[in-house]
């Protein structure tokens, strides 16, 4: 019990304060045994706060909460990524906002407006669902259920209404259809005018006896002039709905003793994953904040997120993965220009406003991850001329100090980054060690990877030299050469296996100059923090061996997002967007798992290695149907063993490799054939 105590006063004593007084019962939501999140409404109102929910057709922004008067409070955002506007640009979405309350305007009951609403509960499992009471005289009372959803496949956003009678007299209840067409300004539309639709099936009026109910719905669409408006299925559209959360939760499963953190990675593959449009360019996989959609980045799309589809075996993730490094592609060229940051308006233009972010780095970097992890022979040697393309680009842009240049970076201006910045060297080095991968499953010459061999090995000095030094007394690494404070992105040498200086890193990483309540600060004394880089930080720090450390803190931030005040994904940034569920994020947020905690590393196109940091307090942990290297699905258990911890591998009920070794310790595995 002493060294327990002592253990603890210790991870406390280096915490701030912010982190050390964070307690489980000031969360807001609550896990639900059915694996969603629940907010039972009590009396910290009023509370508001907005959600993306996505499918191929159409993405929608609900900002709801409860007034103080326990009311539902409702306003739906809708975008539909493939009905383009005027100018046809990144953000040429058609979009709309609706704030038409079903219930408050136009619900009777015994021929008078409903009685005031208090709201029960909000229930968020991939579906919205609100639980209100109506209170009449002599014990009447109505009960409603709202769910709320958007199509997987269609333009529509769909409603569900249940009006229960929980009284103990029949009441009579009318509800009238109602239909609602908006015509847009034809000169604003790439294709002219559009059609907005919204409406309501209504209840012929009718007595409804004690325990019964009546069943209604809403929707919302949008179509081209001259197309027919889709004849909304709302029951066929929630099974569909409920059949894709059901597919997502069953793939990578993640299961540890700590159930926030394993419902928080649920969350994130369903965000990870629902984003991703049908466009004219195929399947893209869109970041979101009703900003991005029908358009990739080589961040967001390249970076983040593609490199985790293989993973959770998601065919359409797979697909948008490989039709975004496919337009990448295109752009190729024999004079070694530089490929566009962003790919936009369903694939027919570009965005290159901030110049070279260092976005070969982040292709091949991407592209690599991706194919190694798929497993697929005839993908990789597809994306085998990108890899090798954007490596020679990114040779031909490093300085006589043996580092990358470029324009920018990933954070487009908003913070400097010099010429030079630790982020872009750190990615095209990790994109050559893979390369050196992959080449040897694809049987490249010799000579090119051992080239490649040669100039990670010369890079990764070359990052120690030019970007190591003592920032505000840590002795970790300047983003830039000029640079005198300290910044989030000091992380990312951790993430691709850079270790040289990780003491006084994660030292800085976790100081009050840079953690803070919502994470890092981009840079120390300003206010901005962006989901990324903390995300980036906690699979660094899980990756250098600081597990304990790693451990606290993705508790921390993880009860913080998904139970806290705004829920339940992981966030683009703040004070820009106001905190938008931007998809990418919730794809990283799995890599922190796979690639941080498990410590998973390609290796081959059906080969990986695993560095486990199994936390002190838990006894095991395991990933199960990971579809990663031949989507042949397999588990990953750790377990405590008298030598450390012992690695199984096991598919389709058969242990296929067992190792054990100590905590930390990194082991080769060698799965089925690759395809």
């Amino acid at each position: 019990m002493a060294i327990h105590l002592k253990k603890i006063l210790i991870i406390l004593s280096c915490l701030p304060a912010s982190l050390c007084f964070a307690d489980d019962a000031d969360n807001r939501w609550a896990v639900n045994p059915s694996g969603g999140i629940t907010w039972t409404v009590d009396g910290r109102l009023p509370h508001s706060d907005h959600i993306e929910m996505s499918g191929e057709q159409i993405s929608a922004v609900l900002r709801y909460g409860v007034d103080r008067d326990g009311a539902f409070r409702l306003e739906r955002s809708f975008v539909w990524p493939m009905l383009r506007t005027v100018p046809n640009d990144t953000h040429a979405s058609l979009m709309r906002r609706f704030g038409w309350n079903v219930v408050a305007d136009m619900l009777l009951v015994s021929g008078r407006r409903i009685a005031p609403e208090k709201v029960k509960s909000i229930t968020l499992d991939g579906v919205m669902t609100v639980v209100s009471e109506f209170d009449y005289p002599k014990n009447g009372r109505l009960e409603l259920t709202r769910r709320l959803f958007p199509s997987t496949v269609n333009v529509a956003f769909c409603e569900k209404y249940v009006l229960r009678n929980a009284g103990q007299t029949r009441m009579n209840v009318e509800v009238p259809d109602a239909r609602s067409v908006t015509k847009t300004d034809a000169t604003q539309g790439v294709d002219g005018e559009y059609l907005v639709e919204a409406f309501v099936g209504g209840v012929p009026g009718r007595f409804v006896e004690p325990g019964d109910s009546v069943v209604f719905y809403a929707g919302y669409q949008a179509c081209k002039n001259g197309e027919k408006s889709v004849a909304v299925d709302v029951e066929r559209e929630l099974t569909e709905r409920r059949a894709l959360i059901a597919l997502l939760w069953d793939r990578l499963v993640l299961d540890t003793p700590d159930k926030t953190v394993d419902r928080m990675f649920a969350f994130a593959k369903i965000r990870a994953a629902e984003s991703i449009y049908k466009t004219k360019g195929g399947y893209m996989h869109g970041p979101g904040g009703e900003s991005y959609y029908a358009a990739i980045w080589a961040n967001d799309q390249a970076e983040y997120v593609n490199p985790f589809f293989p993973f959770l075996g998601y065919g359409k993730g797979n697909q948008s993965a490989l039709n975004a490094f496919r337009h990448f592609a295109r752009f190729m060229n024999d004079a070694y220009k530089p490929i566009p940051s962003s790919i936009i308006a369903e694939g027919a233009d570009i965005w290159n406003g901030a110049g070279d972010r260092g976005d070969g780095a982040m292709i091949a970097y991407g592209a690599a991850r991706y194919a190694l992890a798929r497993g697929d022979r005839q993908e990789a040697e597809e994306l085998w001329p990108l890899i090798e393309w954007c490596l020679e680009y990114c040779r031909r842009l490093v300085n006589e100090d043996g580092v990358v240049t470029s324009d920018s970076d990933e954070l487009e201006g908003r913070f400097p980054a010099g010429k030079a910045n630790l982020c872009t060297s750190s990615l095209y080095y990790d994109a050559l060690l893979s390369a050196v991968y992959l080449g040897k499953s694809l049987r490249k010459p010799a000579s090119l990877l051992s080239a490649y061999t040669r100039q990670a090995g010369n890079l990764r000095a070359a990052i120690d030299r030019y970007f190591g030094g003592t920032v505000e007394g840590f002795n970790t690494y300047k983003y830039y050469r000029e640079n005198d404070v300290l910044r989030s992105w000091i992380c990312i040498p951790l993430t691709v296996g850079i270790n040289d200086r990780k003491d006084e890193t994660v030292r800085a990483l976790f100081s009050p100059r840079l953690w803070t309540e919502n994470g890092l600060l981009t840079q120390a004394g300003s206010e901005t923090f962006w989901d990324r880089s903390t995300l980036y930080a906690l699979r660094g720090v899980f990756a250098c061996g600081e597990t304990e450390k790693a451990a606290d803190y993705l508790k921390f931030y993880s009860g913080r997002r998904l139970l806290g005040e705004h829920v339940p994904y992981a966030i683009e940034a703040w004070p820009e967007g106001s905190q938008r569920h931007l998809s990418a994020e919730s794809g990283l947020y799995c890599r922190v798992i796979t690639e941080g905690l498990f410590g998973i590393r390609p290796t081959g196109l059906n080969s990986f290695t695993v560095t486990p940091g199994l936390p002190e307090e838990w006894d095991e942990m395991s990933l199960r149907n990971v579809y990663a290297f031949g989507n042949t699905p397999f588990d990953i258990k750790i377990s405590r063993h008298p030598k450390g911890v012992k690695t199984e591998i096991c598919s389709a009920g058969k242990l296929i490799e067992t190792h054990t070794g100590k905590n930390g310790q990194t082991v080769t595995i060698h799965k089925l054939s690759s395809k």
